[in-house]
């Protein structure tokens, strides 16, 4: 992986960054993206320089505003050309049962986890070299109460992961699916999310060995 390329959208944090510091220690080059959390993903890039990146970028990301996926495009492009990885990580979730969900909160999730998600894909597209990493859930392979809108955006990034695949056969596309993962999202609760960074990492490797659309389900791996 050294000199790698790898974009990692919310990477600032959680799952994101411990991927960030995974392929840091492998000498990758590591674009960071963050919405809020800007002090953060400089907290990140300064891990991920410790840890022996080959170089890191820090770039803002709103996935939700269609201006701001265009200018991070854009400056991907300024300074690197090309990536090596797109790994689509950045997610955001409601716990609450559907008739407690406002049109704000519904909306929030399927632009984050979906719409953003593949609109930033298919503006890649022609700059991602080897493969694109999708990061969905286990909440996109079984219905959770109070989880409704979130399980339709992963039970739907599973379908896109599946369909991309089949368009560009050149590339690599999978869909990781962690379970539950130690992160603001589930307060703090379940699998550090560092284990979760090495699953994502040894698909990158290739060392599943599954053809291009497939799955990978973290807990069979941990």
């Amino acid at each position: 992986m050294k000199n790698k390329i790898v974009l990692i959208t919310g990477s600032s944090v959680g799952i994101g960054r411990y991927t960030a510091y995974r392929f840091s220690k492998e000498g990758a080059r590591i674009i960071i993206t963050y919405n809020m959390g800007e002090r953060e993903a400089h907290e990140t890039a300064i891990g991920c320089k410790k840890l022996g990146a080959g170089g890191v970028s820090v770039f803002h990301l709103d996935i939700r505003d269609n201006e701001s996926i265009k200018n991070l495009v854009e400056n991907m492009k300024k300074e690197y050309g090309y990536i090596d990885i797109l790994i689509n990580n950045a997610g955001v979730v409601v716990w609450k049962p559907l008739k407690e969900q406002s049109f704000e909160d519904i909306e929030n999730q399927i632009r984050v986890n979906l719409e953003g998600l593949i609109k930033l894909t298919k503006l890649m597209l022609p700059f991602v070299k080897e493969m694109i990493i999708n990061i969905g859930s286990g909440a996109g392979k079984a219905g959770f109460e109070s989880l409704t809108v979130y399980c339709a955006t992963k039970f739907g990034l599973r379908g896109f992961t599946q369909a991309l695949a089949q368009e560009i056969p050149s590339l690599k596309i999978y869909c990781v699916n962690p379970g539950m993962t130690a992160t603001r999202m589930t307060n703090f609760q379940g699998v550090h999310p560092e284990r979760v960074a090495e699953i994502i990492f040894n698909t990158a490797k290739g060392i599943y060995k599954k053809p291009s659309g497939s799955d990978i389900d973290v807990w069979e791996y941990l």
